[in-house]
């Protein structure tokens, strides 16, 4: 097996085939191999699963997740990583590519086709630029047992905050309303080619078999979380306002006042569970 996060493989390896790093498609290479290796580990992946490896670059990831999982199905854009990938993944007779924008791609129709019988999961190093859309797409897939993703460390930890801190946000709420996130571990920026100018980290999100709210309108709660966020540094009756017209400031605070909040309360300061009572309120008012 090719050690690719070996830098005296790696760079003869990329300079044998013309490749140069594209800043646009957000390319760091990993450089320390303990790295794959515990994502890999630590995502709980086995023969019995079935995994999905958004942007697979050279291979590091691949290689490891190869090693432990019944298949893997690897998604990647950029075209010119084909012949360096064929070097180094393509001793897997457990590995399929495809060169495509998982962004463009039906999930539950792609996991349902390629892992059936398996326990699916995902497993990504994200690049920063395209984190949200991919793990949006990924949650809202809904067809995972759990995604495993390295991303910037502010950023998992957004995913993983709680209410009433500084990183709490709608996106905090979106995975969690899907997840029960867990950052594993951080990655420096000192493990990858080019170097970042942030610390990674890796975050697991593993789904919720049940959610514990009893929400009306899903549609209506994720506007509620928008509207709430959106005006953060207002008072939730000016969000709320804003973020549903037809409330208007009087039906706002009605709604507030019913779920026995105080009128001057902050939307970063709600969990799920009282979002959720808000966002039914919201609905009940609008009858």
């Amino acid at each position: 097996m090719v050690n690719v996060c070996d830098i005296h493989v790696m760079k003869p390896l990329l300079a044998e085939h013309g490749f140069h790093f594209s800043k646009a498609k957000g390319q760091n290479f990993l450089i320390a191999g303990w790295v794959p290796e515990r994502i890999a580990e630590d995502s709980g992946v086995d023969e019995t699963v079935g995994v999905l490896e958004i942007g697979p670059g050279i291979g590091p990831l691949t290689q490891q997740l190869c090693l432990r999982a019944k298949k893997v199905c690897a998604v990647e854009l950029d075209r010119r990583l084909e012949p360096i990938l064929q070097q180094t993944v393509g001793e897997f007779d457990n590995l399929q590519i495809l060169w495509d924008d998982v962004l463009k791609r039906d999930i539950p129709a792609l996991v349902k086709e390629q892992f059936a019988g398996l326990r699916p999961m995902a497993c990504a190093n994200l690049p920063y630029y395209i984190t949200s859309p991919i793990l949006t797409a990924l949650l809202e897939a809904g067809c995972f047992e759990a995604v495993t993703v390295m991303v910037q460390k502010e950023v998992a930890q957004r995913i993983a905050a709680r209410a009433g801190t500084a990183d709490y946000s709608a996106f905090t709420i979106f995975c969690q309303y899907y997840t029960e996130p867990e950052i594993l571990f951080d990655v420096p920026a000192g493990c990858f080619l080019p170097q970042p100018k942030v610390t990674s980290a890796v975050i697991t999100l593993r789904t919720r078999k049940e959610r514990p709210w009893k929400i009306l309108d899903e549609k209506v709660f994720f506007k509620a979380v928008r509207a709430s966020f959106a005006m953060r540094r207002k008072t939730l009756q000016n969000g709320l306002a804003a973020g549903f017209p037809e409330l208007g400031k009087a039906g706002a605070a009605q709604v507030i006042a019913a779920c026995g909040l105080p009128a001057t309360v902050r939307g970063e300061t709600l969990d799920i569970a009282k979002f959720a009572a808000l966002a039914n309120e919201i609905v009940n008012y609008k009858k």
